[in-house]
């Protein structure tokens, strides 16, 4: 089974083949649990909301239509559950992407930044620094800001892949992916301002 396609995989399941959920389990177990993470502030409930999507899935795997590619469908029941789990529980200009961040003119792009990843031990300290301060502006962000970055920019979803996520229209996407970059930028430029103010 380590062979076959996702869409495969689910139909094999829908036919009867148990092992074929535990096989696209496996496969995205990680990456979905990373986005989640991301996207709650909290290991537990990234994993609550992990067993719900893939519940989820049981549930709605014979209404697939296999045509489609499976990983976008995944995330987008991530990401209601997600969103059903920020209102259960509650939360705390525009800029091209390609644009430098900040006035210090030390290059750094937003897309550079976005993707920075969680610090291993062997990273440079100040790496882990620029780490937790990209993680700490994220998840400071509302949610419907948040996850329409963490799809793009973490997941690499298309446009069209993100506007059937979140039902919602292209256009859409994209004006609110433009609010979230500016968004993002000025909590960024703050939050770099407020570090090296305390460091001086």
């Amino acid at each position: 089974m380590q062979d076959w396609t996702d869409e495969a995989l689910l139909e094999a399941y829908v036919g009867g083949n148990r092992g074929a959920l535990a096989e696209i389990i496996h496969r995205y177990r990680d990456e979905l649990l990373h986005f989640l993470i991301r996207f709650l502030s909290s290991r537990a409930a990234a994993e609550d909301v992990f067993q719900e999507t893939f519940l989820q899935v049981h549930l709605s795997a014979e209404s697939f239509d296999t045509s489609r590619r499976l990983k976008p469908w995944l995330f987008t029941i991530a990401a209601n559950k997600a969103r059903d789990h920020h209102r259960k529980h509650g939360r705390r200009a525009a800029v091209s992407l390609s644009a430098s961040i900040g006035d210090d003119g030390d290059g750094q792009r937003f897309v550079d930044l976005m993707e920075a990843d969680l610090p291993t031990p062997d990273l440079p300290v100040v790496d882990a620094e620029r780490s937790r301060l990209v993680r700490g502006v994220v998840d400071a962000l509302p949610a419907h800001l948040r996850e329409i970055l963490l799809l793009s920019y973490f997941q690499r979803l298309s446009y069209n892949q993100i506007a059937d996520a979140l039902e919602i229209p292209l256009g859409t996407v994209k004006s609110r992916l433009h609010t979230a970059v500016a968004a993002f930028a000025r909590a960024w430029t703050a939050a770099r301002a407020t570090e090296q103010g305390e460091q001086t």
